[in-house]
């Protein structure tokens, strides 16, 4: 959601900059010869006979008016989903917000789990409510590789002052080759 609305606010950005000068070169020819009724660049009379007569239950006037509003409501949506989702951490003082991001978690999460020597490779990916684990273990490895994974994990967390505690999701595959 973040790459559209990064898309979609430059391009917004453009379109109502553009009417802008429109609206201003309107006025300034306006200004500038006040006796010719036609428009610069628009031809406003013509527009203003149409719209005229056109009534509010005219058949393209509730679509147009639905289509904008929906247009409008998923502009709205997109704005908010693309919010930043960072992991709130306990500050010094009170007074002082500390976060970090769900991508920086992952990372030390996914350091402290691949230096154990039972662990061949790990993929980690972590959220505000929880943390996930894909372990892979060398040929042999047991129920407990999970256990123990789960448990630096668990410690690592208690390291870190997070203001609310993710849970924590293990797997682990057996990963097969040499040592």
């Amino acid at each position: 959601m973040r790459v559209l609305l990064r898309v979609l606010a430059p391009l917004l950005g453009l379109a109502v900059a553009l009417v802008g000068v429109l609206v201003l070169l309107e006025v300034v020819a306006a200004s500038v010869r006040p006796d010719d009724g036609d428009g610069l660049v628009v031809p406003w009379p013509e527009w203003y006979a149409a719209l005229a007569r056109t009534a509010w239950t005219d058949a393209p006037v509730p679509g147009i008016a639905i289509g904008t509003a929906v247009l409008g409501l998923l502009l709205v949506l997109v704005g908010l989903l693309a919010r930043r989702h960072d992991i709130a951490v306990d500050g010094p003082a009170p007074e002082i917000t500390v976060t970090t991001s769900p991508r920086m978690l992952a990372r030390l999460v996914g350091r402290r789990v691949r230096a154990a020597d039972d662990v061949a490779a790990a993929s980690v990916t972590a959220s505000r409510r929880r943390v996930w684990v894909a372990a892979q273990a060398w040929n042999d490895a047991g129920p407990e590789l999970a256990d123990g994974v789960r448990a630096r994990v668990e410690n690592l967390l208690d390291e870190i002052p997070l203001h609310h505690r993710p849970r924590v999701t293990v797997t682990v595959q057996d990963r097969k080759g040499p040592r």
